[in-house]
C-alpha cells in the first residue's frame, strides 16, 4: 500500500475511534476533529498544503458524504454511476459510458458506503433482504443489490438527475415541439388524465416534473412514489408519499396500494403516482374513475399500444379473476391521454408519441394518434433528425369546454 494510503486509512481509524458514541455530530465539528489528527500527522512527516487539503476533503467524504463517489456525484456531466464490486465503476458521462479508475479500498468499504445511504431513508439492506431502493439527499435514485443476490460483490446503482427542466427547456433541447407543449399544457389545466411510458433512460420523470409544472398551484396535489424523486415546487398544498419496505423487525410495510388508498382519503385534485410496477394500477385506475381528474402517472413500455398491454397485466396481477373486458373497460374510462417517449441512437430523448385514448369497442381499446415523430435521418455528426407532426384531431373535448378552453 503506498504511504499515502496507509496515512489515510491510519487516519481514518483514528477519527472513527474518537467520534465512536458520539450523536449529532456537526459537519464542523467533524472537520475540526479531520484538522486536528491531520496537524498531529504532520508532527511526524512533512505533508505539503495541497495533500493535506486532498486528505480533508477525502475523510470528511468518508465520513459525511459518499466517499470516492462524491466527486463523480457532484460531477454535472456525469448522469449515471455504476458500482459493479469494488474494483469496478462505470460512469455515464453526456450519453457515453465509461470505465472509471477509482476503487474501493475493501468490500467493507463499499458496504459502509451502502449502509450509510439506505440508513438515510430508513430502509434496511441486509443478506436476507438484499435488494433495496433509497435516494439520495439531491434526490438522485439509488439501487442496491447485496451478496448472495449479486455474485461478484455489492452492485451500487446510483441515477442522477438534473437540476428540474421545465417544457421551455425541453422544447428548446428538441424533446418536444412548442405545438405539442402547448397542447400539453391546455391538456393538464383541463384536468385530463395523462399517462408517460418509455423505455429505461427515456426521461419520463424528468417530462412528469415538466409536464406539473403546468398544475393550476392552487390545487392541492398529492405525490406517491417508491422513492421520493419528483420535483414539484410550484404547489403550496403538496403532500409528498413515499413507500416502506417491511424490514423484519415488525415493521409493517407501507405498498403503492396502500398509499394510493390513503391519498382518496385526502381531498386530493390531483394524484400523482411515480412509477406504475405492478398490482397497485388497479388502485390508480380506480382513483381516476372515481373524480380525481388530471391525475398523471408514469410506466415502462416500448410504444404507447404496448403500455395499455402492460397496464392489462399489472390489474391482473392484483385481480386476477376480473375479465380482460372489464379491465380494458377501465383502462379505457380512465386514461385520456398516453405520452410516449424513447432514446434514440445519438442518445437524444424525444417524445415519440401523443396518443388519445378513446373508448374501448368489441373488447379492444382504440388509440387515436394525435402526434407522431417521424425521423427523416441524421446529419454530420450522426445527430437524429425528424420532427414530432401533429397526426389528427383531439376526438374528446368535454374536458375543454368543462374548464372553458378550447385549443
Amino acid at each position: 500500500m503506498r504511504d499515502a494510503d496507509k496515512l489515510r486509512d491510519e487516519l481514518r481509524e483514528r477519527l472513527s475511534a474518537s467520534l465512536q458514541g458520539k450523536f449529532q455530530v456537526t459537519d464542523g465539528e467533524i472537520l475540526e476533529e479531520i484538522d486536528r489528527e491531520i496537524e498531529n500527522a504532520r508532527s511526524g512527516a512533512f505533508l505539503p498544503l495541497e495533500e493535506r487539503l486532498s486528505l480533508r476533503k477525502e475523510l470528511f467524504n468518508s465520513f459525511r458524504r459518499l466517499g470516492i463517489l462524491q466527486e463523480l456525484v457532484d460531477n454535472r456531466k456525469i448522469t449515471e454511476i455504476m458500482v459493479n464490486g469494488k474494483d469496478c465503476i462505470f460512469v455515464e458521462e453526456e450519453g457515453k459510458i465509461r470505465r472509471s479508475d477509482r476503487k474501493f479500498r475493501s468490500e467493507e468499504n463499499l458496504q459502509d458506503l451502502i449502509q450509510q445511504i439506505v440508513s438515510r431513508v430508513n430502509r434496511t439492506v441486509n443478506i436476507s433482504r438484499p435488494i433495496a431502493d433509497a435516494r439520495l439527499p439531491d434526490g438522485s435514485r439509488v439501487h442496491v443489490v447485496l451478496p448472495p443476490a449479486a455474485l461478484d460483490g455489492p452492485v451500487l446503482t446510483i441515477r442522477k438527475f438534473p437540476e428540474p427542466f421545465d417544457m421551455d427547456r425541453l422544447t428548446d433541447c428538441g424533446t418536444i415541439t412548442p405545438e405539442a407543449a402547448g397542447f400539453l399544457r391546455t391538456a393538464v389545466i383541463a384536468g385530463y388524465n395523462i399517462f408517460i411510458s418509455g423505455g429505461t433512460g427515456s426521461g419520463k420523470t424528468t417530462f412528469l416534473n415538466a409536464l406539473s409544472g403546468f398544475i393550476p398551484p392552487e390545487e392541492r396535489i398529492i405525490t406517491i412514489e417508491d422513492s421520493a424523486e419528483l420535483q414539484i415546487r410550484h404547489i403550496p398544498n403538496l403532500v409528498r408519499l413515499e413507500t416502506r419496505a417491511e424490514t423484519g423487525e415488525g415493521v409493517e410495510p407501507v405498498t403503492m396500494s396502500d398509499l394510493i388508498r390513503a391519498s382518496l382519503r385526502m381531498r386530493p385534485d390531483r394524484i400523482i403516482v411515480g412509477e406504475v410496477r405492478g398490482g397497485e394500477a388497479l388502485d390508480m385506475l380506480q382513483a381516476m374513475n372515481t373524480g380525481h381528474d388530471g391525475s398523471i402517472s408514469t410506466g415502462h413500455a416500448n410504444s404507447a399500444a404496448d403500455m395499455l398491454t402492460r397496464l392489462e397485466t399489472m390489474v391482473l396481477m392484483q385481480a386476477a379473476s376480473l375479465p380482460l373486458e372489464a379491465i380494458r373497460q377501465q383502462i379505457a374510462s380512465a386514461l385520456d391521454l398516453i405520452i410516449h417517449l424513447g432514446r434514440m441512437r445519438d442518445r437524444s430523448r424525444r417524445v415519440l408519441e401523443i396518443e388519445e385514448v378513446i373508448g374501448c369497442e368489441q373488447g379492444k381499446i382504440l388509440l387515436s394518434p394525435l402526434y407522431t415523430f417521424r425521423e427523416t435521418g441524421e446529419n454530420g455528426q450522426t445527430r437524429v433528425q425528424g420532427r414530432l407532426e401533429k397526426a389528427g384531431e383531439l376526438v374528446h373535448r368535454e374536458k375543454l369546454r368543462a374548464a372553458g378552453l378550447s385549443l
